[in-house]
């Protein structure tokens, strides 16, 4: 099977229009970006245009829809623009967004299929991220959603849906996720909701910006609307948010996920059980302790890089720290309340970075001098029995020197990140 490239929208394109919670007016423009960016919102409304990365670690909310944030900065109902992009095979887009939610359109996912199909997807010079599904897994929630995810060839979606509302009943069905299938098959059907729920709704601040011209409504008996677009489209919006939330993940998916009365809170648990399956390449092979050994200059106590699991060259790279109570930090950090130091755990990635960087005959017998950080930020303290994950991508390569963004997850959630800059000088 050949490995998909990544890919970018060939131009750029501007939707707008209200949210459909925040009631609020907004524009939306799709911007092509970098290989390794991903998919990035970018709220241009204010000081300094934040950027959110459209990622697990920053999910905020998943109430009614699913919400990102970083710090003070949220951008809420992310997921059908998520679901138009990662549907359609869209892996880097900048999202300049000016209010924090974007467009509702027509409550479907068909505007924003229409928009990237406008200006084209173009492929780049780098292998997508694929994520294959090895072995079964299970998620359960609390909230009756659950999930069975078993390997296979592509990404399919067998999803069962059931309300007591005489309207939706109980509706089953299983699509082939392709550019083709997602635009034909899912992106029409609009998102819905219940008339009897309209004031609640409005008192805790959502459906602000509802409306029968974006929304199919239910009332006891019958839809509001003029017509459905699909006898099952109460089904396939709910298909389409999966897609949607699991775009989270930041890459391809092959598996098969059978979905029972799915819900972005489920729906986001499935995408951070999913994580550990991790992430395939065939550009190189894993990198195990004794290939490290022969590339990096460490040694005990200050080898911080078990292994990596991700090497895509000049691109990105993935590598794996377990944190062991026998670490020799832990005796005076702190005793009785052992915790890694935040400097080795920047020590930590950057030893993964410069594995990126020290590839190929050329840098042989070269050493990696770190020379700026910028933006550096722990989210939450790393202990023994976590395993950090580190990812580091290349943000600009001059030569000699190379500006790289890195962060480090453990389970899924954002433990730390920064900003590096480091040259390349002889042994």
């Amino acid at each position: 099977m050949t490995d998909p490239r990544q890919c970018t929208l060939a131009g750029a394109v501007t939707l707008e229009g209200p949210g459909v919670h925040s009631g609020l007016a907004a524009v939306l423009t799709l911007r092509p970006a970098d290989p390794g960016t991903g998919i990035r919102f970018k709220r241009t409304d204010l000081v300094d245009a934040p950027e959110i990365p459209a990622a697990l670690e920053h999910v905020v909310g998943t109430d009614l829809a699913t919400s990102l944030g970083v710090g003070s900065t949220t951008v809420r109902t992310v997921e059908h623009v998520l679901a138009a992009l990662s549907g359609g095979g869209v892996d880097n887009v900048t999202l300049e967004l000016s209010g924090p939610e974007p467009p509702i359109r027509d409550g479907s996912f068909q505007d924003y299929v229409q928009a990237v199909a406008s200006v084209g997807v173009v492929e780049q010079d780098a292998p997508a991220r694929v994520i294959e599904v090895k072995e079964p897994l299970t998620v359960d929630c609390e909230s009756g959603a659950s999930y069975v995810v078993v390997p296979a060839d592509s990404f399919r979606l067998s999803t069962t849906i059931q309300f007591a509302h005489p309207g939706i009943g109980r509706q089953y069905g299983s699509f082939e996720i392709t550019p083709e299938s997602f635009a034909r098959e899912i992106a029409p059907a609009r998102t819905f909701g219940f008339r009897a729920d309209a004031e609640a709704l409005l008192a805790r601040g959502f459906a602000q910006g509802a409306s029968l011209d974006n929304t199919v409504v239910l009332d006891e008996g019958e839809v509001l609307n003029e017509g459905l677009r699909f006898p099952d489209e109460f089904l396939r919006h709910k298909v389409g948010d999966i897609v949607g939330d699991l775009a989270l993940l930041g890459a391809r998916i092959r598996g098969h996920v059978i979905a029972e009365r799915p819900s972005h809170q489920g729906n986001v648990a499935l995408a951070r059980a999913i994580v550990p399956q991790g992430c395939r390449t065939d550009v190189r092979p894993v990198l195990d302790a004794t290939d490290i050994l022969r590339r990096l200059p460490h040694r005990y106590p200050m080898l911080l890089v078990d292994r990596i699991i991700e090497f895509e060259a000049g691109v990105r790279i993935v590598g794996i720290k377990n944190v062991s109570i026998n670490e020799p930090f832990f005796q005076g950090h702190y005793p009785g309340h052992p915790v890694m130091p935040g400097v080795l755990q920047i020590e930590a990635m950057a030893q993964v970075g410069g594995l990126l960087m020290l590839e190929g005959e050329e840098t042989k017998g070269k050493l990696v001098y770190f020379m700026t950080l910028d933006n550096v930020k722990w989210r939450r303290p790393v202990i023994p029995g976590d395993q950090l994950v580190f990812e580091v991508e290349v943000v600009q390569l001059r030569r000699q020197t190379c500006r790289l963004r890195g962060k480090g997850t453990v389970d899924g959630q954002l433990v730390v990140e920064a900003d590096m800059m480091a040259m390349i000088v002889d042994a």
